[in-house]
């Protein structure tokens, strides 16, 4: 049972109207800042699930280290996944100064109880796809991500603020790898479209369902953890990206896409939301691999978190023996 799921205890009245009160203001919330037990939950499911979408985020891109194409890809490639590695990091430090422990979040995730974004539950089967993912992943994260540094809490909202900087690089990198394709051989003319094809419509999901449908935003927007709705950010990113695509010659895969001239948006088809929950609950192409790998990954650390434990005692030992 995640913790946003567990009924709250009753809040003291005043406290509660005093907060809310803050929130309006705009004020930040600091980790010793009296908070509804119901946004301190929601907070660690939120914050929870993103530290666990950067770490099986670094999955689908890991495998493509020793087959890019040169060595500045490589390179390229290995520093984007230690980055997404160190976002990680960052959010689970954030989720502590909240009460819990990331230990216990590392193992929900494990036992498959905790969710993290359902894109990377896809599998990289080109070389292109790691341009696309930059561009397209990547890209609706900063959209997602800009807002969230602007949330309530504080600390969420600081760590946005590199991670959003690091992202950033992260996109101008997957933009030029299909930048290349695209204006190389038809062949890989061909590899980027038919990335492009099968990253969009996964990408446009990643902003959740749509706003009545999603059952947490409504909390979300009124604690300001949340500053723009699920259907606000995909439109932005939309149209945003159409710009993108035409530049370097690749076609939205989306024959239904209009441009409303009323609202100087691009208007698109309707997204299948039975394959995003089936994602979601575990039965996507690569769920299963996922947290297999990251089982294993745990698993083999045993050694070194057991070093860091035997380390850390007996330098306590030391301290108190000398004092």
């Amino acid at each position: 049972m995640t913790p946003a799921s567990v009924v709250a205890p009753a809040e003291d009245p005043k406290r509660l109207a005093d907060f809310e009160a803050r929130i309006a203001r705009g004020e930040t919330i600091e980790p010793k800042d009296w908070m509804p037990e119901r946004y301190r939950r929601q907070l660690i499911r939120m914050m929870s699930q993103h530290a666990h979408s950067e770490v099986v985020g670094m999955l689908p891109e890991g495998n493509w280290i020793t087959r890019a194409p040169s060595l500045r890809r490589k390179m390229s490639l290995m520093a984007k996944v230690q980055d997404e590695a160190g976002h990680g990091l960052y959010i689970y430090c954030g989720t502590e100064t909240l009460g819990v422990d990331r230990h216990d979040l590392i193992l929900q995730l494990l036992a498959g109880t905790a969710k993290y974004s359902s894109i990377f539950n896809y599998p990289t089967i080109s070389w292109a796809d790691m341009g696309a993912i930059g561009w397209l992943v990547d890209g609706a994260a900063i959209v997602n991500q800009t807002m969230l540094a602007k949330a309530s809490y504080g600390p969420y909202a600081r760590a946005m603020v590199r991670i959003c900087k690091e992202e950033n690089f992260h996109k101008r990198q997957g933009f030029e790898i299909m930048t290349v394709l695209s204006g190389g051989t038809p062949e890989q003319h061909a590899m980027a479209q038919d990335s492009l094809n099968r990253w969009w419509w996964p990408s446009l999901m990643m902003f959740g369902p749509h706003d009545a449908d999603s059952p947490n935003s409504g909390e979300l927007s009124r604690w300001g953890i949340k500053r723009k709705s699920n259907d606000e950010l995909r439109q932005r990113f939309v149209n945003m990206t159409v710009a993108q695509a035409k530049a370097i010659n690749l076609t939205i895969p989306d024959e239904g896409m209009r441009f409303n001239e009323a609202t100087a948006n691009w208007e698109f088809s309707a997204i299948n939301w039975d394959d995003f929950w089936r994602v979601v609950k575990g039965d996507g192409p690569c769920n299963r691999e996922r947290l297999a790998a990251r089982r294993k990954a745990h698993d083999d650390g045993a050694w070194v978190r057991e070093a860091a434990a035997a380390h850390a005692a007996k330098q306590t030992e030391s301290t108190e023996a000398a004092a």
